[in-house]
């Protein structure tokens, strides 16, 4: 099977590239594509932003309609599935995903869609394996790894800075957010090769490894 997988940030994209392959095997390809934020689902579920912005859920729309087209006629339409992976924030996960499948409800034609939400942020995966987090970051604070609660509502990033960044969270805010960005993504570069896939404690990263291997 060949997956395709839209996720909102580069350091989505980071920790993908290298955790997919230890899902999917050598038998099964991915492709992950990042954006530039999440943006929001649009009121009327038709995309009014510019292509070239590239906000997913503003996107969203425009591009399941453009994978559906593609796929429609396309001998490869039912071996590859389409993974749309998002954060969650501080949104409702019942509400956030009931749009997100009204989205795809109205999409025709369509091809194979999955729908997967990091609980709160993407970071939350990374923090479901702290032995890895040791492993990358020998220096880690271990009261602030072993203060988190696994897909907890809590700041997931600030949390994970505060026990590998000099300052904490605290210090990493004052810089530019493109500097942000290059944290978060040098976070799951170092981490994610580290990560025992089938031990994992995120149980919305759990439900994405699931998902794909059901799929398979």
């Amino acid at each position: 099977m060949h997956f395709e997988i839209l996720i909102e940030d580069l350091s989505g994209k980071a920790a993908l590239d290298i955790l997919m392959p230890k899902i999917i095997g050598e038998n099964h390809t991915s492709r992950v594509i990042s954006y530039r934020g999440i943006g929001r689902i649009p009121k009327n579920l038709k995309s009014r932003t510019d292509a070239r912005d590239r906000i997913l859920l503003d996107r969203l729309p425009e591009l399941l309609k453009g994978y559906g087209k593609t796929y429609s006629n396309n001998p490869a339409k039912h071996s590859t599935v389409l993974i749309i992976v998002c954060d969650l924030d501080t949104k409702c996960l019942k509400t956030f995903r009931q749009k997100l499948l009204n989205m795809l409800n109205i999409s025709n034609p369509k091809i194979e869609t999955r729908f997967c939400i990091a609980i709160e942020e993407g970071e939350a995966w990374l923090l479901g394996d702290i032995s890895a987090i040791r492993k990358a970051y020998p220096k880690a604070i271990g009261n602030v790894l072993n203060s988190y609660q696994n897909d907890s509502i809590c700041g997931t990033w600030e949390l994970l800075a505060d026990a590998v960044f000099a300052g904490g969270a605290k210090a990493l805010q004052s810089q530019p957010w493109y500097v942000i960005g290059k944290e978060k993504s040098t976070w799951a570069e170092k981490i994610t090769p580290f990560m025992n896939i089938n031990k994992n404690k995120s149980p919305s990263f759990s439900y994405f490894r699931d998902k794909i291997r059901e799929l398979i």
